[in-house]
């Protein structure tokens, strides 16, 4: 959901009216009697199309619901895969979109930074998947039938996802390591009460702008692979999180490695949607090989609906307030933050 209603409250005081589609909400256990109770209007979608100045969606709306909008409207949501499939029709009614995965990542604009918001549920729950498809506990447990030894975690990927899969996974009680191509998360990794995997000649140079790893170049990425099909075999659950912005998704497991692993053994492929870390994960399905379970979820943050929306919702409401002026949203070309979040 894009706008709670708390949010609804918020941008009601600043000025602006709300019209809610019937029955938006309910997905994410928001009822329309909250988002009246909030201030906002109930309206059928046809109404909410056709009379906004600013619309607020998760995933950008089809061409279909585009034509229906007011020239000169703003449209706000995450836009990714569609981007090419509603370019005519922005051009074609002079609309104003701008793509919330497209926030810069500046200090300034933090609060707005939806990719990161996401994250955090999508390494979360990537563990908690990767956990029910194990053939064993992750927890050391001292029963009546002997002593458990706890399981073993690795994670590839110490962003925001994966950082949150230490954390979720380390919770859960197994032992964790992780692996990632920049050097400075390995104090960040240390703190969660992880071990760091270094890969031989893997320097500073793998740290893109605003934080990212950046694409490496091939005798690099050949000392990553050595690292983690040395690092692999013992491990009970591989949760991969590695994405680079604008490329796809870096090969780190191999179908090779997965024969190396234990029968029983799970990964987790949270890249599977921008082409995978893993060879052998495919998107929305699950592959077993070897005795090894593949798991490729995609759109992750809607098995978590309410805290997604929350966040998402907090996302929009601080860029509305950002772009607001005089109680209307106002998109410059030249603002710091619009600006490169607005497809031309």
């Amino acid at each position: 959901m894009a706008l709670i209603p708390q949010g609804v409250e918020r941008l009601r005081a600043a000025g602006h009216e709300i019209v809610l589609e019937q029955g938006a909400g309910e997905g994410a256990s928001f009822l329309d009697a909250a988002y009246q109770k909030a201030g906002a209007r109930i309206a059928r979608r046809d109404e909410v199309l056709g009379e906004s100045e600013v619309l607020l969606s998760v995933q950008c709306p089809d061409p279909a619901d585009l034509r229906s909008l007011k020239p000169g409207t703003i449209v706000i949501g995450l836009v990714q895969a569609r981007r090419e499939a509603v370019a005519a029709v922005i051009a074609e009614r002079n609309l104003v979109l701008l793509a919330m995965e497209l926030v810069p990542r500046t200090t300034k604009a933090q609060a707005m930074d939806v990719l990161s918001s996401q994250a955090t549920i999508v390494g979360y729950q990537g563990v908690l998947l990767g956990a029910s498809h194990l053939a064993r506990l992750l927890p050391m447990l001292t029963t009546a039938a002997g002593t458990i030894p706890p399981g073993k975690a690795f994670i590839l990927g110490a962003g925001v996802a994966g950082l949150q899969a230490i954390a979720t996974a380390r919770r859960l009680g197994a032992v964790v390591s992780a692996f990632d191509v920049r050097p400075v998360v390995k104090e960040q990794v240390q703190s969660l009460g992880a071990s760091f995997v270094e890969a031989e000649a893997v320097s500073t140079a793998a740290e893109g702008s605003g934080g990212y790893a950046k694409e490496l170049a091939q005798e690099q990425q050949q000392k990553v692979l050595e690292a983690i099909a040395k690092h692999i075999p013992d491990m009970d659950l591989v949760i991969t999180t590695a994405q680079i912005p604008g490329k796809p998704a870096p090969r780190l497991i191999t179908e090779a490695m997965i024969r190396t692993m234990k029968p029983g053994s799970v990964i987790v492929d949270l890249a599977v949607e921008t082409g995978g870390n893993c060879e052998l994960s495919r998107a929305g399905e699950i592959v077993i090989a070897a005795g090894v379970t593949v798991l490729g979820p995609v759109n992750v943050p809607s098995q978590i609906p309410q805290h997604a929306s929350m966040m998402y919702s907090r996302n929009v409401q601080t860029l509305l307030e950002y772009l607001s002026k005089d109680g209307k949203v106002v998109v410059a070309a030249d603002d710091a933050i619009a600006g490169p979040m607005t497809l031309k």
